[in-house]
């Protein structure tokens, strides 16, 4: 089975690019009357019908739409540093739309290799994966910002950075609440300061671990993602 992203999906009818159009019906090979699914990223799942297989503008008729079946009962957003080889941060968005994820935050720390980030191919990732494991909801990939400017964003839930240090005992699955919304900072491959954790803890974020491994950024933020929601499971 096939799902197709259109986010501006209209009923009763509605037509697709010129590249979607071309995919569809050249690429997959579908033709008029044959059945499709589109989502429009804000969880509803549209069962829709070919009217029309022009590969410059194929005409798709909605019959019905309904909830997608990933809705979840808490929200989760990822602070994420992105990594000095891009293709690890790709690999995370990945996998984290795959288990689920709302909002994901990328920021630059004191320790940041990478300094700057295109989001724009990072979002056709999250698309892509989205697509690929069925998932009716697009998470949102906001803009880089720096470590000080992303704790000054408000957030209503739990808040907690994850730190390799002696001092810190309490493990994410002991410590956070099921069914609450939750924020976790992932830093880079260095790690963050002592002074970062400092400033963090000051505006109610929780220092914890992951686990007894060292773990690479990329690895950490899918753990910590797929930890929130089994704890929901």
């Amino acid at each position: 089975m096939n799902l197709f992203y259109a986010p501006d999906i209209t009923f009763p009818l509605f037509q697709l690019s010129s590249e979607e159009s071309k995919h569809i019906i050249k690429v997959m090979r579908m033709k008029a009357g044959d059945s499709i699914l589109f989502t429009d990223g804000k969880g509803i799942l549209y069962h829709c019908r070919i009217a029309g297989d022009s590969p410059k503008g194929c005409q798709i008729e909605i019959l019905k739409d309904e909830e997608g079946k990933d809705k979840r009962s808490f929200y989760l957003q990822m602070a994420v540093a992105p990594t000095k080889n891009i293709n690890r941060y790709e690999w995370f968005l990945e996998k984290a739309t795959e288990i689920g994820v709302d909002r994901i935050s990328p920021f630059f720390s004191e320790h940041s290799e990478r300094k700057a980030l295109k989001t724009e191919r990072l979002n056709r990732v999250l698309t892509a994966a989205m697509k690929q494991s069925l998932k009716t909801f697009l998470p949102v990939l906001g803009e880089p910002v720096s470590f000080e400017n992303l704790l000054q964003q408000p957030f209503e839930g739990e808040k907690f950075i994850a730190y390799i240090n002696p001092e810190v005992v309490q493990e994410l699955s002991n410590v956070y609440h099921r069914g609450s919304n939750a924020l976790v900072l992932i830093g880079p491959e260095g790690g963050f300061s002592p002074e970062e954790v400092k400033a963090a803890q000051s505006v109610g974020f929780i220092p914890v671990k992951l686990g007894p491994s060292r773990l690479r950024t990329e690895t950490a933020a899918v753990a910590a993602c797929h930890t929130i929601n089994l704890l929901n499971y």
